[in-house]
């Protein structure tokens, strides 16, 4: 087991590559398997769910290879339509390969799955979408199996607009026969990036971004090569770290347009931000202000991911923070970690009330979940003191070497074996 180490009260200076996307290159692998043949992709990132997804291709008979940041797939070879227990249990996003494999395979079998436990987070809507394409779902004993002879366009209202329901629909959609029409679509950038790659490879889709996609079935796809979109969560992670201590540094690869929601909450704080299409600069105001009332709310509204670190920076702001979570039910797992370093947060229901206090305090804290765990070392940053962050591999799931990004900054953080400790080389 491993832990993250930070000693904290350090200012950060410097600039920073925002990696690619993680809720991008996870439904982009799974599209991967539809052309039948090769795809190249650029700025994959070093995160423990492209692993997991990777594992998935290869258990469906595709190949694969990585060299850097470029990430290789050959779906020629693909011959299942099973993704074992194990890895369905590992990442809740593989459900995003039910689509792809019933358009590939006309048959998919997977257990329910996995990953954060942040509340129930139902496929009902995926399920409900891919039946109206001609999909037979047998669900049983904790596995759906599903077949389609043949699947088949349909015009489908999604009830809210879920992200991976809207990828699972688009995944499935692309080969099937005749127009597919998504209302009420998820208006997200990570959509976009999934309709340009999947355009890439002769797919005819548009409305992405918006909240009606249309899609026109082919009959086959081909090769591609396609650069992943940087990742905007990374991105507010690396800006709350600046703001909570008082740091100037620069974001580049980044795009300023998917994250105006947080340089807005940013510049309520106190912040000072010089913006361009790829990059921005962070310049600390004299001190934090509270930020009033943050709900969270799908795209373009502040995003749930960033959530939690956007908390962490709240509790060393002068007065009171209000969240509102509006999409997760167990999105404050942090709280309890937070209060053990000094924090002030009262939780009831969808509602966390911070009020800012004067310091931090180092602690030995557990990451419970991804986001969770980026706002422990966001608020370590901070603190008088060493914290000790457990739970590591939650952080891993998004983060690529997260501790070698903040000490190139400047931060005194390392990562260390629980039983011999030792720097991760």
């Amino acid at each position: 087991m491993e832990k993250l180490k930070i000693e904290g009260g350090f200012p950060l200076a410097g600039s920073l590559r925002v990696q690619g996307a993680k809720n991008a290159i996870l439904p982009i692998l799974a599209a991967s398997i539809l052309n039948g043949g090769k795809t190249v992709l650029f700025d994959c990132p070093y995160i423990s769910d492209v692993e997991i997804s990777e594992r998935i291709l290869r258990e469906l008979g595709v190949t694969t290879k990585r060299e850097a940041e470029t990430f290789m797939v050959d779906s020629s070879s693909l011959n299942g339509y099973e993704i074992s227990e194990d890895l369905m249990r590992e990442m809740r996003s593989s459900i995003v390969f039910l689509g792809a494999i019933l358009a590939k395979m006309g048959r998919a079998r997977l257990s329910m799955p996995g990953g954060c436990e942040l509340g129930p987070r139902p496929i009902d809507l995926h399920l409900k979408a891919l039946r109206q394409m001609g999909v037979i779902v047998v669900e049983e004993h904790g596995f759906m199996d599903c077949h389609a002879e043949k699947l088949h366009g349909a015009k489908i209202y999604l009830d809210f607009p879920s992200v991976g329901a809207t990828e699972n629909i688009m995944l499935a959609a692309v080969l099937a026969e005749g127009e597919t029409v998504i209302a009420n679509a998820a208006k997200e950038p990570e959509i976009v990036d999934l309709q340009d790659f999947l355009n890439s490879m002769g797919a005819k889709i548009t409305g992405a971004g918006g909240s009606v996609i249309c899609i026109e079935g082919v009959k086959k796809l081909h090769d591609a090569e396609y650069r992943i979109m940087p990742d905007r969560i990374v991105a507010a992670t690396y800006l709350a770290a600046a703001c909570i201590t008082k740091s100037e540094i620069e974001l580049v690869n980044v795009r300023s347009t998917h994250i105006e929601s947080i340089l807005s909450v940013l510049s309520d704080m106190g912040s000072k931000l010089f913006v361009e299409t790829t990059r921005v600069i962070h310049i600390p105001g004299k001190r934090i202000h509270s930020v009033g009332t943050v709900r969270t709310m799908p795209y373009p509204g502040f995003p749930t991911d960033a959530q939690s670190p956007f908390m962490a920076v709240s509790t060393l702001a002068q007065g009171s923070s209000i969240f509102i979570e509006n999409i997760f039910e167990s999105r404050y797992k942090h709280v309890g970690e937070l209060i053990r370093m000094g924090a002030d947060i009262t939780v009831d229901g969808s509602v966390a009330v911070v009020r800012g206090v004067p310091r931090l305090t180092g602690a030995r804290v557990a990451a419970m979940d991804l986001r969770g765990g980026a706002a422990l070392a966001v608020a370590a940053l901070a603190a008088e003191g060493t914290t000790e962050i457990t739970g590591v591999h939650y952080i891993d799931r998004g983060y690529e070497r997260i501790e070698e990004n903040l000490s190139s900054l400047g931060a005194k953080i390392t990562r260390e074996d629980e039983i011999c400790p030792q720097k991760r080389r």
